[in-house]
């Protein structure tokens, strides 16, 4: 496979003063005003234009095509990439409302309603352990190969879910599904980064993001005629036809623009040299192919048995939980044992994991995580049982996160476009989130007016928000282009792991609270139904509004939920510490990109 190799010596500099002046002469540049230090010479924006557009020479491959990209397209080109990136988050924000609206009713199809966060647990462990590869692909091979791949992970996963017929399908699906979705989102962010200055990133990550203020309400009532008028296999057969026409534009316009990139000159194609064997051995190496493995298979293995305890048959004693915990235990082990012993390209950087600006934003995206998945998973269930509204409610008010953030982000972005600091924007975000989720424990009553929790979902959706925009702003400001996709990588994978921890928390609180509460609530002549009432939602929606075992079941729900909510406000009140742990860095005095950027 070939690969891009740039010119050396004076050549190299010919051509790249050649291209740059053109590019120059036709278009605008950025117009940071900071110094450069380039080949050693510390170039001023008085010096050289040539000299000061010229791309990183020691950076990887991926990362020299973006910047030889962003040095030589139009400004046609960088509007066309934003619109597209905006429709991607369009449907991805379609899809996901749609997903989680129906993937209750599909488990209680497989009669296997508790084991709702087992999926989550799954595919997130296996997502969190596939970024740091993704972004190596994203910094040897190029960012429109890595989001190809997403792509077709994505579409996969989406055919496997429509087509699935147990449990056992639908999760192996959803795994497929979560690394497609989560790469690709996460490729959109770096390319975000790629063409965006530090000082608007907050608002160019804003603008992608928007979509699902769009969708929030369509997608709820989508998934509702899905399941009641269609099939709710449709609702995700649909979008594995969708999602390939809209991605693919993407990926042709940054492979065209890349060839324009060559044609001006300032780098060419090269055959790597390697035979294929020697490829093999080379990618293992880059892509930490060990590392990867035993940190999926550690986090899943460690994390499972909190769920799956509760259903064994001596439930902690049981032999394959204790087996499961150890295992899981010595595979972490021997994961971080290998990251500082033995691999020659680790999984994390070590540079990253030093600078405190780095752990602070990696902490504060954790516990928001962990957080929030302690209760989120039931949450639409919750809505439907104790308060009694359709699915298509009970989207529209788990989305109000959506519509929120997706006004408010401009918001944030401009924020922080204006005073170029954004950690002043936390002192407020953080103490109004925990108030926020507390006031949702309090409100957790059974009755049918929901408002009380819409105003707090309101209070949730402005602090998170905040926390997604400073979380990605912190990390990015902390590293260099060359190290965009690893340090995004870093935040995604500590965020998707606080996810799986999260749900397993959630996990483990429900089949420790939901059953129990039921044996103790149900009327006798109910209690010969109680596990089919404890894992599937539509015969818990079964019984009318009102009869003694509606309100069983309602009162058992916010039992559970209660708990899971308490523990989400005891981890949530750690970010207190984290924030203080990021600097206060002046975006202004930053530059990280260059060429034709926003």
């Amino acid at each position: 496979m070939g690969f891009f190799k740039f010119r050396r010596g004076q050549e190299a500099t010919d051509i790249a003063t050649t291209a740059a002046a053109d590019v120059s002469a036709n278009m605008p540049i950025d117009d940071d005003k900071q110094a450069t230090v380039l080949d050693g010479a510390r170039v001023s924006d008085s010096g050289d234009e040539a000299l000061r557009d010229k791309i990183q020479e020691d950076a990887q491959r991926g990362v020299q095509k973006v910047e030889a990209v962003t040095l030589t397209w139009s400004r046609n080109s960088l509007i066309a990439v934003f619109f597209l990136m905006f429709m991607l988050y369009f449907v991805n924000a379609f899809q996901s409302t749609v997903l989680s609206s129906l993937t209750p009713f599909v488990t209680s199809k497989f009669e296997a309603h508790s084991l709702l966060n087992v999926i989550t647990i799954v595919s997130n462990s296996m997502t969190a352990a596939l970024y740091i590869p993704v972004a190596k692909i994203l910094d040897l091979w190029g960012r429109a190969e890595g989001f190809l791949i997403m792509t077709c992970f994505a579409t996969l996963g989406l055919i496997l879910m429509a087509t699935s017929t147990g449990l056992a399908n639908f999760c192996a699906a959803q795994v497929f599904y979560s690394v497609g979705f989560g790469g690709m989102t996460y490729c959109i962010d770096v390319i975000t980064a790629d063409v965006s200055k530090l000082k608007n990133r907050g608002l160019a990550y804003a603008f992608t993001s928007s979509p699902y203020m769009i969708t929030a309400f369509a997608g709820a009532k989508a998934a509702e005629d899905f399941y009641v008028k269609v099939n709710w296999r449709w609702g995700f057969g649909c979008f594995a036809i969708i999602l390939p026409f809209v991605a693919l534009p993407l990926f042709f316009l940054l492979k065209y623009n890349l060839k324009k990139a060559e044609s001006s000159g300032i780098v060419i194609r090269e055959k790597s040299g390697r035979s294929v064997v020697a490829s093999i051995w080379f990618y293992l190496i880059e892509f930490d192919a060990l590392g990867c493995f035993l940190f999926a298979a550690g986090l899943t293995i460690f994390l499972l048995p909190f769920t799956l305890a509760d259903m064994a048959p001596k439930q902690w004693a049981t032999g394959y939980i204790i087996a499961m915990i150890v295992l899981g235990l010595f595979l972490l082990g021997a994961f971080a044992l290998n990251e500082v012993y033995l691999a020659p390209k680790p999984f994390l950087k070590h540079d990253f994991l030093m600078d405190r600006t780095v752990i602070g934003a990696c902490l504060l995206d954790a516990t928001y995580q962990i957080s929030y998945y302690c209760w989120a998973n039931y949450f639409t269930s919750f809505l439907q049982v104790v308060n009694g509204v359709t699915i298509a409610q009970a989207g529209y008010i788990n989305n109000t996160f959506n519509v929120v953030s997706g006004m408010l982000l401009f918001v944030v972005g401009f924020g922080i476009r204006k005073t170029g600091r954004f950690r002043w924007l936390l002192y407020g975000a953080v103490p109004l989130y925990i108030f926020a989720q507390g006031l949702m424990i309090y409100f957790r009553m059974t009755t049918k007016n929901v408002g009380y929790l819409v105003m707090c979902q309101v209070f949730i959706s402005v602090g998170g928000s905040i926390f997604i925009i400073c979380q990605q702003v912190a990390i990015l400001a902390a590293v260099d282009h060359q190290h965009v996709a690893a340090a995004l990588a870093l935040l995604f994978v500590v965020g998707t792991t606080g996810g799986a921890i999260g749900s397993t928390v959630s996990g483990a609180i429900w089949t420790n609270t939901f059953p129990q509460a039921l044996a103790r609530n149900l009327p006798a002549d109910a209690l010969e139904a109680l596990a089919d009432i404890a894992v599937d939602l539509d015969i818990q929606l079964s019984y009318e509004w009102g009869t003694p075992t509606r309100i069983a079941i309602q009162e058992s729900y916010r039992y559970a939920q209660t708990r899971m909510l308490a523990a989400g406000v005891g981890v949530m009140s750690l970010s207190i510490i984290w924030v203080f742990l990021l600097r206060n860095i002046n975006l202004h005095k930053l530059q990280q990109t260059k060429g034709m950027v926003f």
